[in-house]
């Protein structure tokens, strides 16, 4: 029953949003790749909103549902029949009232299934398609035959690309230079490699009082050097949401010096994606707690590896990383053996993740040193007992890990845990 009433409702919305396209004709923005798609999508909507009236999907609605939701301007019901219904009527209304409709959508589009791209973007049709990125392992393979399966599905919203449309593409990815680009639409490379038409360079951590603060690098493009400060998060591949919402800027003809300057707000970062947060005992918690998958864990230990921390100790919790299928095994090994030569302390947290700990030992990191448990508030509690002033502590796991959990434990103001954690909804807390 419970399937039926979804693909009632997801057929009514889907319809629904179809007739709000054809009413007011909006600009679209469609997002995909393996990683990186929400902070893209965030920093797209910020660079477009400093000229045009533009809405974007809500944290990571980004499926058949969270699609038609954000084009009529409706919340998750979740479970709840009549909000359900509440959001049916409000879809009518957008059809036959007057709005003041967005010019712009910025849409982030998922795929966790086979045609789950295509399904959407065959009646989406965006002006603009950004594909941030193609993993090796991406998360959501073990639903396809293979990752060229799960790539090649993520390209189909290419083939739906409006004739005169923008194609902005990873230059960095050696996988987008094989994409064949449409007739009459224009592809626009960005990245920190050579290649790119819109480059980052000069990536620097800044610091202080001997501290992680947030990063700094320089955008490139057409001969202009534009300098951006990120405060608050922390990575190099943090660079890339910016270059991407740069290159959508460039093709609109919008000031760069503009955008770049409200790229840098601090407010504009969602929670969970490399955040830094202040921890109890003069600790720095990176939480990057809301999901994980390999190549994502990977561009996090290196960021942790990359960081100054005097006399203080690196901590790494990792979490399972869920939907791998049969690579899963292989690839908790890899990241084990990855992560031993970079920090003191490893934690690790879910039944998959014993293979972390198996590769970190394997990789040189003393047994003692890596501590392992089932639950992440266990994890959390532990490690209250043994951290201190100038310590930095990575703390990331899949969804259902629930990585934010040892976040609250050891962050210095939980009071802040709505505005500060993923899965802060009452339906999250529930479970």
């Amino acid at each position: 029953m419970k399937k039926i009433f979804k693909k009632i409702i997801v057929w009514i919305l889907r319809t629904e949003a179809k007739l709000v396209l054809k009413k007011y004709k909006p600009k679209i923005v469609a997002v995909t790749g393996s990683v990186g798609k929400t902070s893209t999508k965030d920093a797209i909507y910020t660079a477009l909103s400093s000229a045009f009236f533009v809405r974007k999907s809500k944290k990571s609605f980004n499926s058949e549902i969270g699609v038609p939701l954000t084009i009529l301007g409706c919340q998750n019901a979740w479970s709840n029949p009549l909000s359900w219904t509440k959001n049916i009527l409000t879809g009518l209304g957008v059809i036959l009232l007057k709005n003041h409709y967005p010019k712009w959508l910025v849409l982030e589009v998922g795929a966790d299934a086979p045609n789950d791209i295509e399904d959407i973007a065959c009646w989406l049709k965006p002006d603009i398609a950004v594909l941030t990125k193609f993993a090796t392992v991406p998360v959501h393979v073990e639903f396809f035959k293979s990752p060229e399966d799960l790539m090649n599905e993520k390209k189909k919203i290419i083939k739906y690309l409006k004739k005169d449309g923008i194609l902005v593409l990873n230059g960095d990815d050696e996988k987008m230079q094989t994409i064949e680009v449409p007739e009459g639409v224009r592809r626009i490379l960005f990245g920190l490699n050579d290649n790119s038409e819109i480059r980052g360079v000069g990536y620097q951590v800044v610091y202080e009082e001997s501290k992680p603060a947030g990063i700094t690098f320089k955008i490139d493009y057409a001969g202009k050097s534009v300098p951006v400060v990120l405060p608050g998060i922390l990575g190099e591949h943090q660079v890339l949401p910016s270059l991407a919402a740069i290159a959508v800027s460039v093709s609109k003809d919008l000031n760069v010096v503009s955008v770049s300057q409200a790229l840098g707000k601090k407010e504009r970062f969602q929670p969970g994606r490399m955040n830094l947060i202040e921890g109890i005992k003069g600790t720095t918690l990176i939480d990057d707690s809301y999901n994980a998958s390999p190549v994502a864990v990977k561009k996090a230990i290196e960021s942790l590896a990359s960081l100054e921390v005097g006399n203080g100790k690196k901590i790494a919790v990792l979490g399972d990383m869920l939907e791998l299928g049969k690579y899963s095994t292989e690839e908790h090994k890899k990241i084990g053996n990855l992560v031993a030569p970079v920090c003191d302390y490893l934690i690790t947290v879910g039944l998959r993740s014993k293979d972390i700990a198996e590769g970190a030992l394997l990789g040189g990191l003393a047994e003692k040193n890596i501590l392992q448990f089932e639950s992440s508030e266990e994890a959390g509690k532990h490690l209250q007992s043994f951290i201190g002033n100038g310590d930095v502590i990575l703390i990331k796991g899949s969804q259902s890990i629930r990585t934010e959990k040892v976040t609250e434990e050891v962050m210095l103001h939980p009071e802040d845990k709505e505005k500060l954690l993923v899965r802060q909804e009452p339906e999250w807390l529930k479970r």
